[in-house]
């Protein structure tokens, strides 16, 4: 029985919405809750842009160490072959790729302007899957950007092209939010039985239909015969109006009606992870959770009306789909309302080894010296990220600091 599998992509798309961003330890971050939370794979960034490189290989570091494993870290780059040189200059041990290029007519039409043809979209996508497996890449996926307004016999073209030489997966994406449950749910169920591969849906929210369209859209590739891996973004944070929220995505893939008992996941999804990773990314992004958030939202639990309250004090289950408790919530939060000390970029040793020593695990340095290094790169990461560091960062740093260093590190163009 094919399976859903979550592949996030925070780290790529979330990053590339217009006025946000985020800092490369913040990123690190995301991928260690991913990880912790039992999702299967991560878009971590992008190999062939060089303020990413040395984000990439400490990222990479993690995984051959043992803390961010067994979520898969995967590079973005363009379906062009110099791409893939560049990538595996940059990160020679990358091992998992998505290759993209757009394929609508619009696309080759409006951005291309006329310099290439059908054929030299799938002449340049196969070349860089040819290249990519040369290079010893584990597992690639190639991208039809702007699936959703493609023809599809030239979909399925270009999905056979992939396939033959080498790809894993076929990406159909709907970058402008324009499919519906109903028309993604064909496309991709004719892709996967006339292709024959896996088949992974990006979803954007254009018309508020992201969450819906990923789940249909996976329905549609098991019901073809194939595993279906759906792309998410923490809060549903990404370009425009954003992609299909990763938290949502699950909810409905494990609550909603019928999906359970028709379609499997890959693997265990630690929900108590959900509030965590939701309130982090929050706080990285500067952007607040919607009141109205599926299941991390101010109003996900609340009840006013007579009726609701009266329901669910009987009964949760009245007027509850799933218990708070399964997201990690419930537990009380403390806002420090007197004295207060916090990292910045001029913090003093006093004042932070005060800190370190207050936190739920408690870090006490064996020395001076090695307080103050510790130190200097929290200053680092708070210049950065512009924000006091959140508690996971400060422990992260005081027992990677070699990794942190890397994080911290850009290297200028010469």
């Amino acid at each position: 029985m094919p399976k859903i599998y979550f592949i996030d992509v925070t780290n790529r798309d979330g990053v590339q919405t217009a006025r946000l961003g985020l800092s490369k330890l913040e990123k690190t971050m995301i991928n260690i809750y991913l990880n912790e939370m039992g999702v299967f794979q991560s878009e971590f960034g992008f190999p062939t842009t060089r303020h990413e490189i040395n984000y990439l290989r400490a990222n990479l570091e993690l995984v051959e160490i043992g803390v961010i494993k067994p979520l898969r870290l995967e590079g973005w780059i363009r379906a062009i072959p110099a791409d893939v040189e560049i990538t595996f200059r940059n990160v020679p041990n990358i091992n998992y790729l998505n290759l993209s290029i757009s394929t609508s007519n619009q696309m080759i039409n409006g951005k291309f302007q006329g310099r290439k043809t059908h054929d030299d979209i799938i002449k340049d996508m196969t070349e860089a899957v040819t290249a990519a497996r040369t290079y010893g890449a584990e597992s690639i996926g190639a991208n039809a950007e702007d699936a959703s307004r493609t023809d599809l016999n030239y979909l399925i073209e270009f999905g056979l092209a992939a396939k033959e030489h080498g790809a894993d997966r076929l990406r159909y994406c709907d970058t402008l939010g324009y499919d519906n449950p109903f028309t993604i749910y064909d496309n991709v169920r004719t892709l996967a039985e006339k292709v024959g591969i896996p088949i992974e849906l990006h979803c954007h929210n254009d018309l508020g239909m992201a969450v819906a369209n990923s789940i249909a859209g996976a329905m549609g590739a098991i019901d073809g015969g194939q595993d279906a891996y759906i792309n998410t973004t923490i809060n549903g944070i990404g370009e425009r109006a954003g992609n299909a929220d990763l938290i949502a995505v699950i909810l409905a893939a494990m609550k909603s009606k019928d999906i359970t008992e028709r379609y499997e996941l890959a693997g265990p999804i630690d929900l108590s992870k959900a509030w965590k990773i939701s309130k982090f990314v929050s706080y990285a992004f500067g952007v607040p959770i919607p009141i109205n958030q599926p299941g991390v939202g101010a109003n996900a639990f609340a009840h006013e009306s007579g009726i609701h309250a009266d329901g669910v004090l009987k009964d949760p289950e009245n007027y509850e789909l799933y218990n708070y408790e399964e997201l990690g919530r419930g537990d009380p939060e403390f806002v420090e309302t007197g004295r207060e000390i916090s990292t910045g970029e001029y913090s003093g040793i006093s004042g932070f080894s005060h800190i370190m020593s207050q936190l739920e695990v408690p870090v006490k340095f064996p020395d001076r010296e090695k307080a103050n290094e510790i130190l200097e790169l929290v200053r680092y990461a708070n210049v950065e990220s512009q924000k006091p560091l959140v508690e996971d960062e400060l422990l992260f740093i005081a027992k990677y600091p070699g990794i942190a260093k890397k994080l911290l590190t850009l290297t200028p163009m010469v």
